[in-house]
């Protein structure tokens, strides 16, 4: 087999001993977390999953890129059905203010735009799971493909760096109280997509005092230390 320097040395008309040495590039040793765009996404919802019938009432999303935010985007949902009352208490989000919003087919393509590609951004949600399947319940109901991101969950990279000493548990409210964070939560999308992106952001100090710099550590070591 002939190898790529080689290659390139013949059609140079080079010899070996000519050639400055080879460097590996940054990509080689893994996505540096202060060089990678992540979007951090919150939903709102009617109910507990889409299965049930339930559908997303509020969008939130902070594109962040080197500790800082480059991007917001923010959106109610009229999911085409009446919202029971405990969510109404719980979120705050009544009929009457999702009357004349945009349904979930309507926001899709801007929030895909919002999203950018599959292979430069990484999504982070706090309990990812919950927030993925209804995006992608939603894709599927309205013929639109799911890109395939990279996800990363705020629950999982909490339990890895945080003992139970620390934190009882790793709800939302609570590392937002343990970090100080300035957005508290208060089941609004976009204030809670900010308040994820200041616990992501304090998690990813954590790791950067044991040497994990990049998006690849971060998945070895949350996956090592999954409880």
């Amino acid at each position: 087999m002939v190898s790529a320097l080689s290659l390139t040395l013949s059609n140079m008309n080079l010899d070996e001993s000519d050639a400055v040495a080879w460097q590996p590039s940054l990509a080689e040793f893994g996505r540096p977390l202060s060089q990678t765009t992540f979007t951090v996404i919150d939903l709102e919802t009617s109910g507990g999953s889409p299965q049930s019938g339930a559908g997303i009432t509020e969008i939130g999303a902070v594109k962040i890129r080197g500790g800082e935010i480059i991007g917001e985007f923010e959106s109610l949902i009229n999911p085409g059905t009446p919202l029971p009352e405990y969510i109404t208490e719980l979120t705050g989000i009544s009929d009457a203010m999702l009357q004349g919003a945009p349904p979930i087919e309507s926001v899709l393509p801007s929030f895909f735009e919002f999203l950018g590609s599959a292979q430069v951004n990484i999504l982070v949600a706090h309990n990812a799971g919950f927030d993925i399947g209804f995006l992608r319940a939603a894709s599927s109901a309205h013929q639109y493909r799911w890109p395939r991101f990279k996800v990363l969950d705020t629950v999982r990279l909490a339990r890895s760096i945080l003992t139970r000493d620390e934190v009882l548990d790793c709800k939302l409210s609570t590392l937002s109280q343990f970090f100080g964070t300035k957005t508290s939560p208060n089941h609004r999308a976009l204030d809670d997509a900010r308040t994820t992106v200041e616990v992501l952001h304090r998690i990813f100090e954590r790791y950067g005092s044991i040497a994990i710099t990049t998006v690849e550590d971060v998945v070895e070591f949350s996956n090592r230390r999954k409880s």
